[in-house]
């Protein structure tokens, strides 16, 4: 009962994070109010969609329960009425979405998980769960996805997932493996903007032209 109530929070907490990354980007794209909610919605609960319908989880919990529809209304409201508090955060972008995606790798690898998956299913889903809701992000506001540019993204989703997984099943204690695991995803994201960590780019061979 305590796992399924702290999953629960931690997921209606990714659902928020990612609502206001969502939200803010849209209102720096110059969407309306209804655009601004809908870009919101798609952000917090497009991943998760994804998740549930891969592990039969049918219909997704994001399009039937009423709090996740809620939890991003809410965000999205607290976005357009409060835009001075949220510019006061500090590039909040980049925050909530970070907090958003250690948030969804941990708990897409537990649900996983919960309907039987293996490891390998459950780290992969940890991944998508969180990454998912960014790129529909990305694509609506006609940007190049995050994930497909030298950022530090899914990689960072995948070190909080693996850390769950993995932590899960050598039998660490599941309070202290979640925040472990998502405490590794958040910094690894966060720090690698603030220092401008990137993956390395595969080089382009030179044309010298014809011999």
């Amino acid at each position: 009962m305590n796992d399924h109530r702290l999953f629960t929070a931690l997921d209606l907490a990714g659902t928020f994070a990612f609502a206001i990354s969502g939200a803010v980007a849209a209102r720096d794209r110059g969407l309306d109010w209804f655009g601004v909610p809908v870009i919101a919605f798609t952000v917090a609960c497009g991943g998760g969609v994804v998740r549930d319908l891969c592990i039969g989880a049918v219909p997704p919990a994001g399009l039937t329960d009423w709090r996740y529809l809620a939890v991003a209304m809410v965000a999205a409201l607290m976005t357009i009425a409060a835009t001075r508090l949220v510019v006061r955060l500090a590039h909040p972008v980049i925050l909530f979405d970070s907090i958003g995606l250690g948030l969804f790798a941990v708990t897409g690898a537990q649900k996983a998980m919960i309907f039987g998956h293996n490891a390998e299913v459950a780290v992969l889903l940890g991944v998508v769960t969180a990454v998912g809701g960014g790129m529909v992000r990305d694509v609506l506001l006609n940007r190049v996805p995050v994930i497909l540019q030298r950022e530090i993204y899914a990689s960072a989703a995948l070190v909080g997932a693996t850390i769950e997984v993995f932590g899960e099943r050598i039998g660490w204690m599941s309070s202290a493996r979640t925040w472990t695991a998502l405490g590794a995803c958040f910094a690894l994201r966060y720090l690698s903007l603030r220092y401008k960590w990137h993956l390395p780019r595969s080089s382009v061979p030179e044309d010298n032209g014809p011999n």
